[in-house]
């Protein structure tokens, strides 16, 4: 099957299962007008987030990686009424344009944004003792995802889900003498959960709109 034949797939998905949304296709349009790339979960992998945050019964969620704040909408939709979602973004063109998107979807309320690097938000959060979180989804410069898998491990509680987003990266994980900085990202995320003791973990592979890719599901012992 071709990409263009994934994409018919996941609009069958949508239509079939939950249907289009117009708050969060404006979200993805206001993106677009704003210069954001389109490096988005799809329809289909936001719905997944929300669905699994519901599973968890999660109250605090924390998200590496905010871009225009799509998938943090689809995950505070997911949060109770007393739930709060903490996003890092690094980027302020990116974090003005989520926060103008929150505002829309109507969920400012639930969701804290960040702005800054990361390790540095992580680490404040550490000194803050802002943990522990019930659900994280690791969606940044792939990288640094040992460091942000370990900072998760001391942001985290037995029982808490973590998500690490694009680990297939179209097949090349598994390619050892490849040197694309984002694939040895991708297998130092595999490593990570493989050796961590306190994690039970998985990976899925997905195809759709967004190509070939995949998430690290695992869940702290």
């Amino acid at each position: 099957m071709s990409k263009r034949s994934w994409a018919g797939v996941d609009d069958y998905i949508v239509g079939s299962l939950f249907g289009p949304d117009p708050v969060l296709d404006a979200v993805l349009a206001a993106n677009h007008e704003h210069g954001l790339p389109a490096i988005d979960v799809s329809p289909a992998q936001g719905k997944l987030l929300s669905l699994l945050v519901r599973m968890r019964g999660a109250k605090k969620v924390l998200e590496i990686g905010t871009l225009g704040g799509y998938s943090t909408i689809w995950m505070a939709r997911a949060l109770p009424v007393d739930g709060k979602i903490v996003t890092l973004e690094l980027d302020p063109h990116h974090a003005a344009v989520a926060r103008s998107n929150f505002e829309w979807a109507g969920v400012s309320e639930r969701v804290e944004l960040r702005v800054g690097p990361a390790l540095q938000s992580l680490a404040a959060l550490g000194a803050e003792n802002a943990g522990p979180f019930d659900f994280i989804f690791i969606d940044a410069d792939k990288p640094n995802n040992p460091i942000y898998l370990s900072w998760a491990m001391r942001l985290s509680r037995p029982g808490t889900v973590i998500v690490c987003d694009n680990v297939i990266r179209d097949g090349d994980v598994v390619n050892e003498d490849g040197r694309d900085a984002n694939v040895e990202g991708a297998r130092a995320a595999f490593s990570f959960i493989g050796s961590e003791k306190r994690l039970d973990g998985t990976a899925i592979q997905t195809v759709g709109a967004k190509g070939y890719d995949g998430f690290a599901i695992a869940i702290v012992d």
